[in-house]
């Protein structure tokens, strides 16, 4: 009997590359699993599984993971604001360690003697596959065979063009990864930092280009209405806002950013329910929250966002931070007003009953209704004390003048 191995399958070319070499060179025994993150139609999950039949599996299961991923980390994400670089919602990087856990519990639940999948030598993802595949499976080896044998997407295609594999090649000039919380667009562009991707390498493009009002409304800093539906479920709400915004090409950008094995990289995305979601509970949380929560969450969520990109996951004090994540959004409740426009979005503004701008208290650059001017001025004697006091003894050092 030959050996099992459990393929991360996606079925674009690296994994149908696997596919091929595990069973052509390696005689094993190919079980591909492909893990949903909610990027998936049945129609797109019916023409992966025929093709991965065709390829030559021995069997081939869809792994729903979607509701796990929303639960254990997007809306930690939302808390967060996390935009790694102030760009790039980690629309895949923060995927593939629930991708993994997916695996390894079905290698284990059939017996596989070993994970396989389709990462290059030059990415990050080899680095969340092997590390999550090491730390809660350390028995079951693991095959990566586009890194092993240093290929090229060019020489990928050729390999399987000799052994009769017929796809529509041009759509596999680009590597695209789609999931709940966006999608990400590979390509000879993002290889250098002059270009920019085509049009026609997005996988939405534009529709619409008269603007539309749309409502968000947050409660407890989760998604709860959709230009006032309600959603039970934030995940149908976010399928909900991507379908409103999708249509005008909102959530492109290209990403920059350190690799975790150390060079710089770069990917284009689209991602347009996220950036809305991001930007949009953002601003609530400045209307809602006090000016040192508001310091720490920032700390908190970008170290966050750092240890999901940098495989970190299972580092315990991730959920330390997602519970004080938590523990902030009592508050974040009320709507965000949005204008959606081609290519981009404005927020309008909030609407909420925990907002902190009580005019009850002052309106700003205008009235006081808190305090005196007697009031401000000894407050500013108070708080000019120290630097008064630094001046004198050390005079002349904050002399500003040329």
């Amino acid at each position: 009997m030959k050996d099992k191995v459990v393929l991360a399958y996606s079925g674009g070319l690296d994994t149908s590359f696997c596919v091929k070499y595990l069973t052509e060179e390696k005689q094993l025994d190919v079980y591909s699993a492909l893990a949903n993150t909610g990027g998936f139609s049945e129609t797109e999950l019916n023409d992966i599984e025929t093709k991965a039949y065709e390829l030559g599996v021995t069997e081939h299961t869809a792994l729903d993971v979607t509701n796990r991923y929303y639960q254990r980390c997007i809306r930690y994400m939302i808390y967060g604001n996390v935009l790694k670089n102030n760009t790039y919602p980690l629309s895949v990087s923060s995927e593939r360690i629930f991708q993994a856990l997916a695996i390894v519990e079905y290698a284990r639940k059939i017996g596989a003697k070993y994970i396989a999948h389709g990462s290059t030598g030059a990415g990050n993802d080899q680095i969340r596959f092997d590390l999550t595949f090491q730390v809660l499976a350390p028995e079951i080896k693991v095959i990566a065979p586009i890194r092993d044998l240093k290929l090229s997407r060019e020489a990928e295609i050729d390999y399987l063009k000799a052994r009769g594999v017929d796809r529509d090649w041009t759509k596999m000039e680009y590597s695209i990864n789609k999931g709940l919380w966006g999608t990400s667009v590979g390509g000879k562009e993002t290889l250098t930092s002059d270009q920019t991707l085509p049009e026609e390498a997005y996988p939405s493009q534009l529709q619409k280009d008269e603007e539309e009002t749309l409502t968000l409304e947050f409660k407890k800093g989760e998604i709860h209405k959709v230009n006032g539906n309600v959603y039970e479920d934030p995940i149908e709400a976010i399928k909900r806002i991507e379908s409103l915004a999708s249509p005008f090409a909102i959530g492109r950008d290209m990403h920059v950013g350190d690799t975790i094995i150390g060079i710089k990289g770069r990917v284009g995305f689209e991602a347009a329910a996220p950036l809305l979601i991001i930007k949009a509970h953002h601003v609530l949380e400045k209307h809602v929250l006090t000016k040192w929560q508001m310091h720490w969450k920032e700390q908190l969520g970008n170290w966050y966002g750092m240890f999901l990109h940098e495989s970190q996951y299972l580092e315990p004090s991730m959920r330390d931070i997602e519970q004080f994540l938590e523990s902030t959004q009592k508050n974040v409740n009320g709507k965000v007003i949005i204008q959606l426009k081609p290519y981009r979005f404005d927020i309008v503004g909030i609407d909420s009953p925990h907002d902190l701008m009580s005019s009850a208290f002052g309106e700003y650059g205008e009235m006081n209704k808190a305090w005196t001017a007697s009031d401000v001025e000894g407050f500013t004697t108070i708080l000019a004390t120290p630097m008064k006091i630094y001046n004198a003894v050390n005079k002349g050092e904050l002399n500003l003048e040329d």
